[in-house]
């Protein structure tokens, strides 16, 4: 007879059955686990999950309105659909997911929304760091479909070719596809505008250029225009352009400082305006695409009585800021050039791009500290180690400069900052102006150490000075340096050839004008 009893099964089989139980446990745990994971993703996949954390107000708004919602298909294009890689990919759409999810999570306990500046981070350049490619193709799979543009095949013929090699991004061209935006036209600009537009009352339109009997301010009137201006005298004198081996944050291609003599000239006060740039370009535009050589050998006959101008840019060059007396931005050196070509011959005196020479003798205004105002750029500068805990000062600087700091990621007007012991407004920060020079780096090396009314003529660059509306207090030194990159500013440009009048790529260039003095005005 055989005894009953509680250990009734052998250790080996007590061992199977805990390994079992431990085994189905850990399954439905597993399990469990897996479906709370896809559930919570799910969840925080919704739009409504991120409107949670972006609470920006013009977020959700601005989405409904766009074509990926307010559509003729009624399709809805989601908030992960754009800002995600695709979910077919799903190491990259998961880790993406999760690296946003952090980041969001952490702002959103640390962080007050109404600090952030949504306008700024709405812009370009922080646009096309979420909005990957493989996103927009992913719905877009057929770029040349019914209805598309002869320009929108060519664009997109020029993107398939050079997505890679270029790191084109799809929302360079298609920045208010998923936010609308009013003041943002994925089209060719028709139309002048400005004060010189269609509707301009030409009884407001000077007749004579200004005269200019003494060496002193002056307003300059354009005939044929209703605009100015404002011309500030510049005596003549000697300086040290560059900056010593000991400033803080300068770069080697400002040394070694030599002693600059330049003779007297006119200066605009401000850079060149959009009013401005817009009669110039009322004046001069090209309907059609005029062959780039056909315009070079026009434009360069001292005899010619009609400048050929500008053609219609696509889109709108102010980039919907605002024009008026912001400057003028996106244009060519080229184009400057032909502005001052243009100037000339409307007003019979001389104007021209300022040589780097007298660009930084302007911008220093008399001082040889790093910045016409007081201050070291170490403590304006977000360079170092210690401003991941610190804030740079901000408080002098952005009396006098439109930078990263202060600028809402745009260009300003010149009413906003205070002007430089010259009387000249802008000359560091708002917008890079372009020089007369070609960009050598080591341009200070060449013709001794004094030099009189010194320029650059060899090199494939331009230079350009002051910095920009994004640049670090480092590049606004007067003493700083950069140059044009010509090929990588046209990047997105489809056209071929490409466009000799307008930037695709560079927002924060512009320039201001100097003008020559007759030899028979003396500097007081």
């Amino acid at each position: 007879m055989t005894h009953r009893n509680s250990n009734r099964y052998n250790p080996k089989q007590r061992f199977y059955r805990k390994k079992s139980f431990f085994l189905l446990a850990g399954f439905l745990l597993g399990a469990g686990l897996i479906v709370a994971t896809y559930q919570t993703s799910v969840y925080f996949s919704t739009d409504e999950s991120c409107m949670m954390c972006h609470v920006h107000p013009h977020a959700e708004d601005s989405w409904k309105m766009s074509k990926h919602v307010n559509n003729g298909s009624g399709v809805k294009t989601h908030c992960v659909d754009c800002h995600l890689p695709p979910k077919h990919n799903t190491w990259a759409h998961y880790t993406a997911k999760a690296k946003l999810g952090i980041r969001d999570v952490w702002g959103y306990l640390t962080k007050d929304s109404a600090d952030f500046d949504w306008e700024a981070k709405s812009q370009l350049e922080y646009a096309v760091t979420f909005i990957p490619n493989e996103s927009c193709k992913e719905c877009h799979q057929n770029l040349f479909p019914e209805g598309v543009t002869d320009k929108g095949i060519t664009a997109h013929l020029y993107y398939e070719e050079n997505e890679k090699k270029l790191n084109l991004q799809c929302i360079s061209c298609h920045l208010d596809a998923g936010h609308y935006n009013p003041n943002y036209a994925h089209s060719q600009m028709t139309g002048i505008p400005g004060l010189a537009g269609a509707s301009a009352d030409s009884s407001t339109f000077f007749k004579e250029p200004a005269l200019v009997t003494e060496f002193k301010d002056y307003i300059e009137t354009i005939p044929g225009t209703p605009v100015t201006l404002s011309m500030k005298a510049i005596a003549g004198g000697s300086f040290k352009m560059g900056s010593p081996e000991k400033e803080p944050l300068r770069g080697e291609d400002e040394g070694p400082v030599r002693n600059v003599t330049v003779s007297p000239f006119f200066m605009a006060e401000v850079e060149v305006t959009w009013d401005q740039y817009w009669a110039f370009y009322g004046n001069t535009m090209s309907e059609g695409r005029t062959p780039p050589e056909t315009v070079y050998a026009n434009n360069s006959n001292p005899d010619v009585d009609a400048i050929s101008g500008p053609t219609p840019p696509f889109g709108f060059p102010d980039q919907g800021w605002g024009s008026g007396s912001r400057p003028a931005i996106t244009m060519t050196h080229y184009a400057a050039e032909t502005f001052c070509q243009w100037l000339s011959k409307k007003t019979g005196k001389k104007y021209r791009l300022p040589t780097e020479a007298e660009w930084e003798y302007a911008a220093r205004g008399g001082t040889s500290t790093p910045y016409f105002f007081e201050g070291d750029p170490k403590d304006y500068s977000d360079i170092g180690f210690w401003r991941k805990f610190f804030d740079a000062d901000t408080d002098i600087i952005s009396e006098y400069v439109i930078y990263n700091k202060n600028s809402k990621n745009k260009t300003q007007e010149p009413s906003a900052v205070k002007a430089n012991p010259f009387g000249l407004k802008n000359m560091l920060g708002n917008v890079m102006e372009y020089c007369a020079d070609k960009y050598s780096p080591d341009a200070y090396k060449k013709g001794g150490a004094s030099v009189k009314d010194p320029i650059i003529k060899e090199g494939t660059e331009w230079v350009v000075r002051g910095g920009n509306y994004t640049s670090d207090a480092s590049k606004l030194r007067s003493a700083s340096r950069d140059y044009t990159k010509h090929d990588a500013w046209l990047k997105t440009d489809p056209q071929q050839p490409k466009s000799i009048w307008w930037y695709s790529d560079i927002r924060g260039i512009g320039f201001r004008v100097v003008c020559e003095p007759d030899s028979s005005l003396k500097a007081k």
